[in-house]
């Protein structure tokens, strides 16, 4: 017993020492701890790289992920006509709708492509008090598909999905105002003409820009055709992913990545997201809210596998897909509402 005790002593000095002394085991230090600041339990990180470090890896990328959203974005978007056979007859047309399986190194998700970026609405909660699963959003209007959005509070990782983080922007109306004073934040939507808008915006900009339907969160990653991450080492760890992006025939991109499944997908950073998006075609591409929250619902059922070992979370947000959204009414649930007398704790 004393041999195998010293044995396992020795292999964990040595762990140890790779772990904290070479130039690798820093390296793999340093994923670990940007994968724990990903999920709900960042302060485990302190443990890893102390708490200083923490702290100022977390001030970092929040400090870059601002810059990432700073450059005008110049695209424009060019739908395509609807073609006409010989007899006048319209071609047939491709889906509103696509769905990729995808894989990579230790991940595994779906890219969702919507094809007319205009039938694209976003969805909240009916009921006050309490966010709502996309697959509930998604059954109770009739969408065809959806995917989770923005973020919100969160105490102790046992929030009630309410209380959104930033704005939300529905229908073209501001629907919640969590910006406390802050003159600008950074959205991804999209306008009343389908293109997607993604970076650092004033309300009043994005009143005159015509956003439709957006909601706060960062960074983004691609602009005017070009990826703002520039390796794997700024992606940000490993984790599940939710993103999107718009190529420039104005096809809506939605990608979905799997994580902390370690028999299925480990997770993807950002890096990948980008390096995906590019590949089909994005001109423009955005993070938004993904961990546990990462969900892809699509003719009502629950398409990828969402991480949460409860499922699917009570989300306040998620881009929906209809095929006749003007026919859709979405109610503003937060209509009166101070967003400082809102709980993101209390359950109902």
């Amino acid at each position: 017993m004393s041999r195998v005790f010293w044995t396992l002593l020795i292999l964990v000095m040595l762990g140890a020492g790779w772990f904290f002394l070479t130039p690798w085991g820093n390296e793999y230090r340093f994923l670990v701890a940007d994968t724990l600041i990903t999920t709900q339990h960042r302060y485990l990180a302190k443990y890893i790289i102390g708490q200083a470090e923490l702290d100022k890896r977390v001030a970092d990328y929040n400090n870059r992920f601002e810059s990432m959203g700073v450059e005008k974005d110049n695209h424009q978007i060019h739908l395509p006509a609807p073609q006409q056979t010989s007899a006048g007859q319209e071609n047939e047309k491709k889906p509103l709708v696509e769905v990729e399986e995808i894989s990579g190194t230790g991940y595994h998700g779906y890219v969702m492509t919507v094809n007319d970026p205009t039938k694209i609405r976003l969805g909240v909660p009916q009921a006050r008090g309490k966010g709502e699963k996309v697959s509930s959003m998604v059954k109770r209007t009739g969408a065809i598909a959806g995917v989770n959005a923005g973020g919100f509070a969160d105490p102790n990782w046992k929030g009630n999905g309410f209380k959104p983080i930033g704005i939300v922007i529905s229908q073209g109306k501001l629907y919640y105002n969590g910006l406390a004073g802050a003159s600008s934040t950074q959205v991804v939507g999209i306008d009343k003409t389908g293109k997607m808008i993604a970076g650092n915006y004033s309300l009043k900009e994005l009143s005159n820009m015509g956003v439709q339907e957006a909601v706060t969160f960062q960074p983004r990653i691609i602009v005017n055709g070009k990826g703002l991450i520039k390796n794997a080492k700024e992606g940000w760890g490993i984790a599940p992913r939710t993103a999107m992006g718009q190529r420039a025939d104005g096809a809506i991109i939605f990608v979905v990545i799997d994580g902390r499944q370690p028999t299925y997908s480990i997770g993807a950073n950002l890096y990948d997201v980008q390096q995906i998006m590019l590949k089909h075609g994005a001109v423009i591409a955005a993070n938004l809210d993904g961990g546990s929250s990462t969900v892809l619902v699509k003719d009502n059922e629950i398409v990828n596998k969402p991480s949460s070992e409860y499922g699917e979370r009570y989300l306040p947000t998620a881009f929906l897909v209809f095929e006749h959204p003007e026919d859709v009414n979405i109610p503003n649930i937060w209509a009166g509402l101070n967003p400082k007398d809102i709980d993101p704790g209390k359950k109902k």
